[in-house]
């Protein structure tokens, strides 16, 4: 199947139903479908998409399946889902070491991007706030992050509550005078950040790389204490004697995962899947394109498959 009519194929793809692609020569292994999960922020739809169509041109079938971030452990402990190409070490680090510990799902590898995930301001809140970055300012600022349904206290900004992170948590290790309200959905906690920039309206947010957004808006993380594992383990370690997350947190990389059948069932796709990688640059320059430009996350995946194919040609394993 050539590129061009394998891409065409995708371009309708509906929740939970594969798109096949006749198989070639060299694809070893099930000719079940493979059964990648999509979540609900672009960057992910864009390397599940990416990594879908370098399967389909070896010869595999393939199947996207919606699933929640952290849920979709239980499915790829089953073998019922099959790979999730982002996992980030922000956020997902003890849901994969739980599941990695069972046996039935592999770690794959790292994808090559590195994840930062944190509380986040544009600069200009400086001038109402002039301690920060330094998380300990946050009380003294509660006000100026309020708005009616937190007053007296100040509200920050949650990511869609799916994707955890512990953020209540931190704020009651940390004895924050602050109410976490989750965006509904990625677009939803970005439309935010958008408006309030424009009207320069303070705003305290979690923000994460790689994205678009501090690369287009000029901003700060908070720096809370150096997260470290005993921060999430030992309640009596920290700030905080009597509670855990009393600590930032960690940064590293973003992980593939797998169920552990995919090595015997598809093992040259298994293969394939380990020497996936891609970089912040490449990853942030496609979500701008989609989130920014108003580009399909197809068009975006086809034109870099285009561009790319000594790249993703490379990674195919027979």
């Amino acid at each position: 199947m050539t590129l061009k009519r394998m891409l065409g194929a995708t371009t309708a793809l509906a929740l939970g139903l594969g798109v096949a692609a006749a198989p070639a020569a060299w694809a070893a292994g099930s000719d079940d479908p493979i059964k990648l999960t999509l979540h609900d922020w672009t960057g992910q739809h864009i390397t599940t998409r990416i990594m879908g169509s370098v399967l389909q041109e070896a010869g595999y079938n393939i199947e996207y399946v919606q699933a929640d971030y952290l849920a979709q452990f239980a499915g790829l402990k089953t073998g019922d889902l099959h790979v999730a190409m982002e996992i980030w070490e922000t956020t997902g680090r003890e849901a994969m070491d739980e599941a990695t510990a069972t046996g039935t799902v592999e770690n794959l590898g790292e994808t090559g991007m590195i994840a930062i995930e944190e509380w986040w301001y544009p600069s200009y809140v400086k001038e109402l706030c002039p301690g920060l970055p330094d998380w300990q300012a946050l009380n003294d600022c509660a006000e100026v992050f309020a708005v009616p349904e937190t007053m007296p206290n100040g509200r920050y900004l949650g990511a869609p509550v799916t994707w955890g992170g512990f953020d209540e948590e931190r704020v009651e290790a940390l004895e924050l005078d602050y109410e976490v309200v989750h965006a509904g959905t990625d677009a939803a906690l970005f439309a935010e950040l958008e408006s309030a920039y424009q009207r320069k309206a303070p705003i305290l947010m979690w923000v994460y790389a790689p994205h678009w957004a501090p690369l287009k808006f000029d901003g700060e993380w908070i720096e809370f204490p150096e997260y470290t594992k005993e921060c999430y383990d030992d309640p009596s370690w920290g700030s905080n004697p009597d509670m855990a997350y009393d600590c930032g947190k960690p940064t590293g990389p973003i992980w593939k995962v797998a169920w552990s059948g995919v090595k015997d069932t598809w093992p040259g796709a298994y293969e394939t899947i380990k020497n996936f990688t891609i970089s912040n640059d490449a990853m942030g320059a496609m979500i701008s394109a989609v989130d920014l430009d108003g580009q399909s996350t197809e068009d975006v995946v086809a034109q870099w498959m285009a561009d790319n194919e000594a790249t993703w040609s490379a990674w195919i394993v027979e």
